[in-house]
């Protein structure tokens, strides 16, 4: 009777045991299900709102322009021919060009007054207009901030590198006038004092139009002769190119770099042929740069008793 019961007792308790475990399973089911719902909502809810969410485009921003020296704004630019190579190239060099107009300053050269002192001279200011160009082809939706580049250069000419520097001529180069013509004179005199003692150092650059400036009657400069399109014609400042023609001969003489020069459309009678370099504001100019590793000082005169101009570059004798 002891071992009926307790077979009964035993077969009692695996059957609890058993509903327990089941209805634990199905509780566990239920349960896993439920995260696994709550899972699958939210992954879809994130998804809905991916494709709500707008993507950021280019074309459609808006980014400021700064000057790389300052981290001032200069312009606000909103890209819309991003995605027209052609078109959108086109427009960013155009404000380039423009944006260069307002910045760029050429280098205004220290000159050595008579007492052996340097005066004058700035810096020359340039804003690098392919460097900006590849700036705006390489936008992106993170960045808004492009920037401007604009390099500055100061002469590279101290008192104590100019010390003794009219000691030593590397070159010189005379041509000659009629002293008769007394308006032409006087603009190849005037020009030839606005280069004398200009002194530059090593990588300085030289513009002859900087230099000289407008050629204005409120300036001194006459009506004289000019060759315009091969035609010999009057104009004010007629004369300055055999200045600069001059220039160029004793500079080339020297071995400085020639960065810029032009020739007359008809030969001219004061300097060979091919060795002539015209000018005229607006126009054509004629540059240089020092590529020595010492400073230079152009001396120049216009002798207008003996209709002879001569320029000469010099330097000092510890410098060679």
């Amino acid at each position: 009777m002891k071992k009926v019961l307790g077979a009964l007792l035993l077969g009692a308790t695996i059957v609890s045991a058993f509903i327990a475990y089941s209805m634990y399973t199905n509780h566990s089911a239920k349960q896993t299900a439920a995260i696994e719902q709550k899972q699958a909502a939210k992954k879809a809810e994130k998804k809905t709102e991916k494709k709500k969410k707008p993507v950021l485009k280019v074309e459609d921003l808006t980014y400021q322009l700064k000057d790389s020296r300052t981290g001032q704004v200069m312009k606000e630019f909103k890209p819309i021919h991003y995605k027209d190579k052609d078109v959108y190239d086109q427009e960013i060099k155009q404000l380039a060009s423009e944006l260069a107009k307002g910045i760029d300053t050429p280098m205004q050269n220290i000159k050595m007054d008579e007492n052996g002192s340097l005066t004058g001279g700035s810096k020359q200011i340039i804003l690098k207009e392919a460097e900006l160009v590849k700036n705006l082809q390489n936008l992106n939706t993170k960045q808004l901030d492009v920037k401007v580049p604009i390099y500055e250069t100061a002469p590279n000419v101290t008192a104590a590198s100019a010390q003794g520097i009219a000691d030593v001529s590397l070159a010189s180069y005379s041509t000659r006038f009629r002293p008769s013509d007394t308006s032409r004179n006087r603009n190849v005199q005037l020009s030839a004092e606005a280069i004398n003692n200009v002194v530059l150092g090593p990588g300085d650059s030289f513009s002859y139009n900087q230099t000289v400036g407008e050629r204005t009657a409120e300036r001194g400069y006459q009506p004289a002769p000019e060759i315009i399109n091969k035609q010999l014609v009057m104009g004010i400042g007629g004369g300055i190119c055999q200045t600069s023609s001059t220039l160029f001969n004793a500079i080339d003489g020297a071995g400085l770099q020639v960065t810029a020069r032009s020739h007359h459309s008809k030969h001219v009678g004061y300097v060979p042929a091919g060795r002539d370099a015209t000018v005229s504001w607006g126009g054509p100019d004629f540059k240089f740069t020092n590529n020595k590793d010492y400073p230079v000082i152009i001396k120049a005169y216009a002798n207008v008793n003996t209709g002879v101009l001569t320029v000469d570059v010099r330097t000092s004798q510890r410098a060679i």
